[in-house]
């Protein structure tokens, strides 16, 4: 399914926005774009709109559960081979595709594969930015920021291209020893950062609300 044919489907079918809501930030999309904004600010802004949302931030759901026309589509969720514990939003975004890999690269990197409609399942290792900040504990001397211009091809020769190589090259690994054929997806904040290491990836930020709107649709819920 394209974007176009998403944006379309959700404009005037269902009038509404989408929402995931994480751990640090509301997701947002109003089928044409994704807004990230702190839950404070997403709550004071679009309180009085008509939104369809899932959460994993659970000390919210009081507060949210109060807003009228907000809608929790939580419950919609589900995959067929799912752990219980299993986060809404990997499921979410499980239900993009009905087969590949999925990293979403935010506070932590999840992994998942899905195989014809059918969780096989995956992995969580922490995000970029707490690889980074971990050094850090060890030493003042590790402070350092990501090198984004990295190339993995040359063993490297300064700390900050070290320290990189030794959180990207890792991350890589694992993802390339599970992919095996699969076509491999890629979301979240530091996804787009993550893509440029891969060959064949598609980044695509739309991809839990893809999930999201296809679970509303099986249930024909507008």
């Amino acid at each position: 399914m394209s974007p176009n044919k998403m944006t379309s489907d959700l404009g005037t079918k269902y009038e509404t926005l989408l929402a995931d809501i994480g751990n640090t930030h509301f997701h947002i999309y109003d089928g044409k774009k994704v807004e990230h904004l702190t839950h404070a600010d997403a709550i004071e802004k679009y309180k009085e709109s008509k939104l369809l949302y899932i959460s994993v931030k659970h000390q919210l759901s009081h507060e949210i559960a109060s807003i009228n026309k907000w809608k929790s589509i939580s419950s919609l969720m589900k995959i067929e081979g799912e752990y219980e514990t299993m986060g809404v939003d990997r499921k979410a975004l499980c239900l993009s595709h009905d087969s590949g890999m999925f990293v979403d690269a935010g506070s932590a990197i999840t992994v998942d594969v899905m195989e014809k409609g059918t969780y096989l399942g995956g992995f969580i290792l922490p995000g970029l930015k707490t690889y980074i900040q971990g050094y850090k504990t060890i030493s003042p001397a590790l402070a350092t920021t990501l090198d984004i211009n990295l190339d993995l091809r040359e063993l490297p020769i300064t700390t900050k291209e070290q320290i990189s190589y030794g959180i990207i090259a890792s991350v890589k690994a694992l993802i390339e020893k599970h992919r095996a054929e699969k076509q491999l997806y890629i979301t979240g904040g530091d996804g787009l950062l993550l893509t440029t290491f891969f060959e064949n990836t598609v980044y695509d930020e739309t991809l839990v609300f893809r999930g999201m709107l296809k679970a509303i649709k099986d249930k024909k819920i507008c």
